[in-house]
């Protein structure tokens, strides 16, 4: 027991280390190629923050573990908005001030309607992989022509423009970015094996281990980059991080286990933890967007941590039961 904990605690250090040196290399790439931040901060950033889930997914998937990469990907996605925008919310509150944002949460939830759609018959194949990772393209071609047609006064441009203002020298950019894939390979490997064994162990489901440790685990770096983008005065990248965040979790975390290896869908995803998603993610719509017109208050992300604790209360109870 002693040494699987260790396992995922080492597992977890290396995925949170590796992602901050994957994202910085891959944007600094990006920026030393000239390609504008809004578009950098939009799909680089947004598929290299979600690297642990997908690494850790194929990790899964490989070692024939894809109901740990369903519940990875779905509890990201509670964790993201729960945990992660709840509490940063708790530190300080958001103002979310770009028309882009909007956009791109619609785009979310297509993204979630479609994965939705595919899991509906409780199995999750090859055809279904292809389905999500060519969704994932499309949305990819979709959002660089919302950055390109943004206008460069939208908030969201300005704070990307400040946060990748600074680029290293390709040499070290390309060093960062594959020392934070190696890391994110060995944290992905340490971490699914450790979770594993820890699950038979004391008799949980993968579905369960993905929705929790490992959901909350490749969390972490999204929670670190949220709080930082607010204690730094750019709410929009924060809320940016989650967005996006979220829909490569529905079409790439979802998308690349299927392809390596098809599942069977846990009737639970579809009864209890989609819906739960599914209802946090229109409740953050309406709370940011509608409800306060872009002002997130300590209240909503109280609230929001609520709900979080009260479902792994809920998911604790399953596990007792």
């Amino acid at each position: 027991m002693l040494i699987n904990s260790l396992f995922v605690l080492a597992g977890l250090t290396l995925l949170i280390t590796g992602a901050d040196r994957f994202v910085a290399g891959a944007a600094s790439i990006a920026r030393s190629l000239n390609i504008s931040p809004l578009i950098i901060g939009m799909t680089i950033v947004g598929i290299a923050t979600s690297a642990p889930e997908v690494l850790v997914g194929s990790v899964a998937a490989f070692n024939g573990k894809t109901a740990l990469a369903i519940g990875n990907a779905v509890g990201s996605n509670i964790a993201n908005i729960g945990l992660v925008l709840g509490v940063t919310a708790l530190v300080c509150p958001l103002m979310v001030k770009s028309l882009t944002l909007r956009r791109e949460f619609l785009l979310m939830c297509a993204a979630i309607g479609i994965a939705a759609l595919l899991l509906l018959d409780g199995y999750l194949d090859r055809l279904d992989g292809v389905i999500l990772i060519l969704c994932l393209i499309a949305a990819m071609w979709w959002i660089i022509r919302l950055a390109r047609s943004s206008s460069k006064s939208d908030p969201l441009a300005g704070e990307f423009e400040q946060e990748l203002e600074q680029t290293s020298s390709m040499g070290k950019s390309l060093f960062f970015l594959l020392l934070g894939l190696m890391l994110l390979l060995g944290g992905a490997e340490l971490l699914v094996r450790g979770a594993v064994a820890i699950a038979l162990e004391f008799g949980i489901s993968d579905l369960i281990i993905g929705l929790t440790i490992v959901a909350i685990g490749t969390s972490l770096p999204e929670l670190a980059a949220s709080i930082m983008s607010v204690i730094k005065n750019e709410a929009d990248i924060a809320i940016g991080n989650i967005i996006g965040s979220n829909m490569f979790n529905m079409l790439m975390v979802l998308g690349v286990p299927a392809l390596i290896q098809p599942t069977n869908v846990d009737a639970d995803v579809l009864l209890r933890d989609f819906p739960i998603m599914v209802i946090l993610t229109l409740l953050m719509g309406w709370m940011v967007f509608v409800h306060g017109r872009g002002r997130f208050d300590r209240i909503e992300g109280g609230f929001l941590f609520c709900c979080f604790i009260g479902y792994q209360y809920w998911l604790f109870n399953a596990i007792s039961a």
